[in-house]
């Protein structure tokens, strides 16, 4: 290897469920190679150009965009934005010389690893789903590695080059530390209190947050049971009205974002979540009874083949999303109520975990780095 620091490009973005495990990563690398000098690419205007930094690390930004299926006339300018993120990531890897690019999907991957790999950088992708996204899809074919968090990937790439990792979680799942009489602490909640932890993504999730607040009374009226309900920051608003509405909701915890995920993980008896890849991946190392609603509104339904994953080993349950406004709320009352239930779910999430999940990507990137790479000079 090089005496000069080595050098390794992130991209991709859009969602938590792209950010959180490119964070993992770049935090895996620097464990293995505290030297590494790791430049992100992103998206402008999209939520890693916030995080990233928060996190410690670069980031550039690229004027790119997905393709808006329900607003067909929005698309004009999308091949503008295509040529000038090709044209300014090429002066990013020029500038920059990576040994290594990883790519885990999102808008900005695609123009990020294209001209990695036109330019002889050796390539990595990540994909989260059971389900292949069309980013990943269009660059495995250049790419010398791909990490999966399934099995029977083979029908997306190429055989050869699928390595079975799992996906990355926030450093602060593995292990889990909180006791769960600290997180009940932590939150304010009695100790003799059941919990229900109820996540939306980092974007928030409309039917989950209707489903609820159309439940609002019942669930007030259950003994002992706290709900920690984190809405999503576009939904906060609509929430607390529906909570001001003249039902008294001392036991429903209500937040936009949840910052300590430890904390609310250990305090949590049961949850009720969307089926993004990563949160599906921390529920198993957290080992916890889930009801997951698949959203319907994700390029290749990639959300219900995650959660059908799980479902059809007794791992979760779940209820699509045309049925959660009439039956949400109840099955998360009923899990509750079912100890047995809720050992067996946790139980089988729990062999289905993959630990360690960013630092086996980590030693997969470095593996790639070549000092014969002539970019990297």
């Amino acid at each position: 290897m090089e005496k000069n620091p080595l050098r390794i490009i992130i991209s991709g973005g859009g969602t938590g469920g792209h950010i959180f495990p490119a964070i993992s990563i770049a935090n895996a690398l620097r464990e293995l190679r505290p030297d590494a000098d790791i430049l992100f690419v992103g998206a402008e205007g999209r939520m890693e150009m916030e995080r990233v930094p928060k996190a410690g690390y670069r980031i550039e930004g690229l004027p790119i965009c997905g393709f808006d299926r329900q607003h067909l006339l929005r698309n004009i300018g999308l091949p503008l934005k295509l040529w000038k993120s090709a044209r300014r990531v090429k002066r990013i890897i020029k500038t920059f010389r990576p040994h290594v690019a990883v790519g885990v999907g999102g808008y900005a991957s695609f123009p990020t690893l294209a001209a990695a790999a036109q330019m002889h950088i050796p390539c990595l992708i990540q994909e989260q789903n059971s389900f292949a996204g069309k980013t990943n899809k269009m660059l495995a074919a250049s790419a010398q590695k791909i990490c999966v968090a399934y099995s029977g990937m083979e029908r997306f790439f190429p055989s050869d080059r699928i390595l079975l990792t799992g996906n990355p979680v926030r450093q602060d799942l593995e292990p889990l530390r909180p006791t769960p009489a600290e997180a009940l602490l932590h939150f304010g909640i009695p100790a003799d209190h059941r919990v229900l932890l109820v996540l939306g993504g980092s974007l928030g999730a409309r039917t989950i947050n209707r489903s609820m607040m159309d439940g609002l009374q019942l669930l007030t009226q259950q003994p002992k049971l706290t709900v920690i309900w984190q809405t999503g920051a576009l939904y906060l608003d609509e929430v607390q009205r529906a909570m001001d509405n003249g039902i008294t909701v001392d036991n429903i915890k209500v937040m936009g974002f949840v910052n300590r995920m430890d904390m609310a993980y250990a305090a949590a008896d049961a949850v009720v979540s969307r089926a993004g890849a990563c949160t599906i991946s921390e529920l198993c190392i957290v080992a916890k009874p889930a009801i997951l609603v698949p959203s319907p509104n994700v390029a290749e339904d990639h959300q219900t083949h995650n959660a059908r994953a799980l479902a059809d080993r007794q791992a979760a349950i779940m209820i699509a999303d045309a049925d959660a406004p009439t039956q949400l709320v109840r099955r998360a009352i009923s899990l509750l109520d079912d100890a047995p239930l809720r050992a067996q779910l946790a139980q089988n999430a729990a062999q289905l975990a993959m630990p360690h999940s960013a630092r086996t990507i980590a030693q997969q990137v470095l593996a790639l780095c070549s000092p014969q790479n002539p970019n990297a000079r």
